[in-house]
């Protein structure tokens, strides 16, 4: 027979877990996902946010680079110009040069999403930091970076 009030409450997160910075990682990564969801677009992901500010930053990159730029891998890239493309907020225009490259221009419309988004984007991104004084959320972007940064060379060493 089954303990009713062992099923009511919740269990007990063990050690293991919340000791595991990737644990802690997904925690914060799934919060911050719902909150971007209601709070600044539940239609434009986190990667077609990424892609529209880069190619608003540097117009007329190709979309291989613009994937290293954005941090996704060719195919990814790919699936999300499609996708911002279907949506009217992104043209490919095929390269002069080389008829393998895209070349990736915001619409007006993605333009006008883009800044609608990002001025949502930074209110969310102050609410993330908020715990923390200015000197703390500059430590903790240095630190987030150099992690970042230091997986992403493991990744590319595999």
């Amino acid at each position: 027979m089954v303990d009713a009030s062992a099923s009511e409450s919740s269990p007990v997160i063990p050690a293991a877990l919340t000791t595991a910075p990737g644990y802690q990682v997904r925690r914060l990564y799934q919060a911050y996902l719902a909150a971007w969801v209601r709070a600044v677009d539940p239609t434009l992901t986190g990667p077609q946010f990424a892609v529209l500010t880069a190619v608003d930053a540097a117009p007329g990159h190709d979309q291989r680079s613009m994937a290293s730029a954005v941090a996704l891998d060719t195919s990814t890239m790919a699936d999300v110009a499609r996708r911002l493309e279907s949506r009217g907020l992104l043209v490919r225009r095929t390269a002069a040069d080389d008829g393998r490259r895209k070349l990736l221009y915001l619409t007006e419309e993605g333009t006008k999403t883009l800044h609608d988004a990002n001025r949502r984007a930074r209110l969310l991104d102050q609410r993330l930091l908020s715990p923390y004084d200015p000197a703390q959320q500059n430590e903790f972007m240095h630190l987030l970076t150099s992690l970042a940064d230091h997986w992403e060379a493991l990744a590319r060493e595999s």
